[in-house]
Formats: structure tokens, C-alpha cells, sequence
């Protein structure tokens, strides 16, 4: 069990990027995830461009558990190589999230921000 708060995003200044950003805000020390991993992760989503937070498994209480294949582009470059006990960032352009806009999805087009705390690999 991890012993972390909800990280609360800070608003980024400047231009959205064009390509995904990694950053580690905790290098953790348990099992690494790998490509196509099944993994349990804490995590909270905002738009890059207005802050506002459009997903948290905090909110409902428990993290969720799921094979990195049948995730988001980010998700699948951008976790791979995080150890478990680990907090990530991930800048997610559109085509690292739900693609252009008029994609189908509310978030189509829009940047996404996201803190992921990886708990376990399975």
C-alpha cells in the first residue's frame, strides 16, 4: 500500500508540446514495468491548457489495475521503465491520448497531464 497523497498538478505555462513528456517527480525502487505489463496505478488527469482535472482513481477511493496495451499512447511509451513506488508525470499530446479533435472521445484534441503512481507490476 502506498503511503502517497493525491498529487495536486500545478498549471504549465507556455505551449502545449508536440510530443510526449516523461518526467519522474520519484524514482521508485520495486519491479520495473515493462512494455505490454499489467500494472496498478494511483493517477489524476488535467488539462494541460485550462488545469482543470478531468479523471482521479483518488477520488473513487481505490487505484485501478490494467494491461498497458489497452491504454493511451502516453500511457504505453510513458510508463514502461517506471519502478514500482515511482511518481510520473506524462504530458500527453493528442496523438498520445485520444487523437484529434472531432476523434469521438470529450478529450479528443486536448493535451493531458497526468501523475501516475505505479503501485504494482504484474
Amino acid at each position: 500500500m502506498s503511503n502517497k497523497t493525491k498529487p495536486e498538478i500545478e498549471p504549465t505555462l507556455g505551449d502545449a508540446p508536440t510530443e510526449l513528456v516523461i518526467t519522474d517527480l520519484e524514482v521508485g525502487d520495486g519491479a520495473e514495468a515493462t512494455a505490454g505489463a499489467n500494472v496498478d496505478v494511483h493517477y489524476v488527469g488535467v488539462d494541460f491548457e485550462t488545469g482543470e482535472q478531468f479523471d482521479a482513481s483518488w477520488d473513487r477511493g481505490a487505484s485501478i489495475q490494467f494491461p498497458l496495451n489497452g491504454l493511451i499512447k502516453g500511457w504505453q511509451d510513458g510508463i514502461p521503465g517506471m519502478k514500482v513506488g515511482g511518481r510520473r508525470q506524462l504530458i500527453c499530446p493528442p496523438q498520445y491520448a485520444y487523437g484529434p479533435a472531432g476523434g469521438g472521445h470529450r478529450l479528443s484534441g486536448r493535451t493531458l497531464v497526468f501523475v501516475i503512481d505505479l503501485l504494482a507490476v504484474g
